[in-house]
Order: structure tokens, then sequence, then C-alpha cells
């Protein structure tokens, strides 16, 4: 048995709060370099210029990529054979959410009820998603979600009869009535499958699978290929000024239904797909 000081995961949270709002993920990196060399317009080619020339300055001078620094989604996965020692996971979670905020003076968010809106100043309470697995290893991803983006994602509960057309019609209705508003270049996260709650879910992991890797699904494979062309021809384009670049990658997670119902989700992200992860 393993024994793990949640103290370490407090100081690993506050770090990877201020590594995701400062720079950009590799995968990310290299969608937007790629992004240049595809984009036909010239209006959306000088913007992702531009959204380079954004994170090129954010890296050398330690400022934030985006002013909405996000609320941040934390997936905790927990080795079985880990015995955390000296406190409360999801207070120490919380604590390295709070220390990175303050100490990385990121933009506080967070509001403490959703009517009353008083700001809780540190950015917290995080969304936190826990999941025990074998071994003895805890992995953090923390993935801050900005809600220009975050405003503009959807669920859908279809019929069965729908099928993977309805699901496609889904995800492009949720696409073209985002337009500008989720700071395209996007990322689409989409789930399909399980509970109204359970989509959702997996259209929120879907955003953390590298951009341009696709799923080990055949169908679902192709399901994404064909969405990100559709998507691409909208000519919503870079900053919803027109263009071939509307999205980065679509990326799909399945998950077993019950046989009345075909649930989808659509968890649209901006061109930065914040994202980091550490193992303990």
């Amino acid at each position: 048995m393993k024994e793990l000081n949640v103290e370490k995961i407090t100081e690993a949270v506050k770090e990877m709060c201020i590594e995701a709002n400062h720079f950009l993920s590799a995968d990310m990196n290299k969608a937007l370099c790629d992004a240049v060399d595809k984009e036909e317009s010239p209006v959306g080619k000088k913007i992702l210029d531009q959204l380079k020339e954004n994170l090129k300055i954010a890296k050398e001078d330690m400022i934030p990529i985006c002013q909405d620094t996000g609320m941040a989604v934390v997936f905790l996965s927990v080795g079985q054979d880990v015995h955390l020692t000296g406190g409360s996971l999801t207070d120490a979670v919380n604590e390295g959410v709070r220390r990175g905020y303050t100490e990385g003076y990121l933009r506080k968010s967070v509001v403490d009820d959703p009517i009353i809106r008083n700001n809780t100043k540190d950015n917290t309470p995080a969304v936190i998603h826990t999941e025990i697995v074998p071994g003895d290893r805890v992995e953090i991803t923390l993935a801050p979600k900005g809600f220009g983006s975050e405003n503009m994602s959807r669920v859908f509960m279809l019929k069965p009869a729908d099928g993977i057309e309805g699901v496609k019609a889904a995800v492009l209705t949720a696409v073209k009535d985002a337009g500008p508003n989720a700071c395209p270049p996007m990322v689409i996260g989409v789930g399909i499958g399980g509970t109204f709650e359970k989509c959702a879910l997996l259209a929120k992991k879907a955003l953390l699978r590298p951009a341009g890797k696709h799923s080990d699904i055949p169908y679902v494979k192709e399901l994404e290929e064909e969405l990100l062309e559709k998507i691409n021809n909208t000519g919503i384009g870079p900053g919803g000024l027109g263009g071939r670049v509307t999205a980065f990658a679509v990326n799909v997670l399945t998950y077993p239904t019950h046989i009345a119902g075909l649930p989808v989700a659509v968890n649209i992200c901006c061109h930065v797909n914040r994202h980091v992860t550490r193992v303990l």
C-alpha cells in the first residue's frame, strides 16, 4: 500500500493551475500551427497568426493565455492501492486551486451561489470528478474551462430511431448556434450514450484527448472525421470571421445506454482547450 500525503496533491494542483493558464499544451500548439497552413482565408490566416502571437507573449511575459482563466475542472484517477493521508482529498484539490489562482494572479471567476452570485475570491470550489482505478498512482488532469465556449454547449435527448444521422445533426446544430461565441477554432467534445449526466461527462472528458488522435472504434473514427469536415465547411472560420478552420478536432466518446434513449452531449471548447496532466 502506497501512502501519499494530500499536500502533494495540493502543490501539484497549484502548479497545474498556473501552467495551464500560461502555456498551451503540445497537442494544441501543433493544431494551431497546422491550421495556419490549412487556412485559405487571408482574414482567417491573420487571426490565427494573431493567436500565435498572443501565445508567444503569454509565455514570455507570464501572463494568462486568456483573460477568462476559467472554472477549474479536475479529473482524479486514484489507484485503489493508494492510501491518502493528511486530510480530505476534496479539500486538498480546492486548496490547490485557491493557491494557484491567488499566487498566480489569475482571474477569480467563481460565485458561491448561482443566483445570489457573491464571488468566492479564490476561484473555488473546483468541479471534481474522481474515479477509483487499479494501481498505486494518482493521476490528476486539470482543465480550466472558460465560459464563452461552455455556454455554447448542449445536451440532446434523442430517440433511438434518430440514429447516427440524428447525432450528426445535433452536433452541427450546436456548432452552428455557437458561431463566433465559442472563440473558434474550436475543439468539440461529444458524448454519446449513458444517461443525461453521463453523456455530458463523456463530452467533457473527450476534450482531454490530444487533438488529432482519433477513437479506436472504426465507426466513431469515421464520425469524428466526417463531423470535422462538415464543421470546417460551415465557413464560420477563425474568430467567426470566415474561413476554412472552424475546428481543430472533434473527439467522440461513447457509453452503453438504455433501449429507449440516445443521449448526446456537445461540449465546445475555445482554441486553447487548456489541459495539464500529472501523475503522483
